[in-house]
């Protein structure tokens, strides 16, 4: 036991440590979005920024949208030229993503500088990303109704954790501490 320990010491101090940091990312997560009552039908402040900064990137391309406080749900609907388009539910803010994005990171810690940089650019890369994809969803669903499916369940996710992906191997490759100099 104590030879297997000795040889798979990196890999069990990164899976210890990412799973460590994802424990605790997601407890205060948690704890934040246990300060909503979702009985009454309250979203969370991170979901509504996510719904008004959508929406602004679709007036700032002259486009007719608007968001509204869902009556029976714990969501925000969106209406682009409108016609209601979606609801933005706590799963849309992005933070879950963003979370998993930390947590690799830091378990591949580098220098301490420059792991505090990626992880600050590289979530608030995600979080506009996903203001993006939002707004875009709702032109392509008012367009495209009948990818509706296809686009939020495959395409999108596709795009977004493709892009966490590429990020992680950037950290792992040009900044973390196994990187080639």
């Amino acid at each position: 036991m104590k030879k297997y320990l000795s040889q798979n010491k990196l890999f069990l101090l990164f899976l210890t440590k990412f799973f460590v940091s994802y424990l605790i990312l997601t407890f205060v997560y948690q704890s934040y979005l246990d300060l909503y009552n979702g009985q009454n039908f309250e979203v969370d402040a991170i979901t509504n920024l996510v719904a008004e900064q959508s929406k602004d990137v679709l007036l700032f391309f002259n486009k007719n949208a608007s968001t509204e406080k869902h009556s029976t749900q714990a969501s925000i609907k969106l209406f682009y030229n409108s016609k209601y388009i979606s609801r933005i539910v706590e799963g849309c803010n992005a933070i879950s993503v963003i979370i998993l994005y930390l947590a690799f990171i830091f378990a591949f810690t580098g220098k301490w500088k420059p792991t505090i940089g990626f992880l600050s650019l590289g979530a608030v890369a995600i979080y506009i990303l996903n203001i993006v994809r939002i707004a875009l969803l709702a032109v392509l669903f008012y367009n495209f109704p009948e990818y509706e499916s296809f686009l939020h369940d495959i395409l999108f996710p596709l795009i977004i954790y493709g892009f966490v992906f590429m990020l992680w191997f950037i950290w792992v490759y040009k900044f973390s501490i196994y990187a080639k100099k």
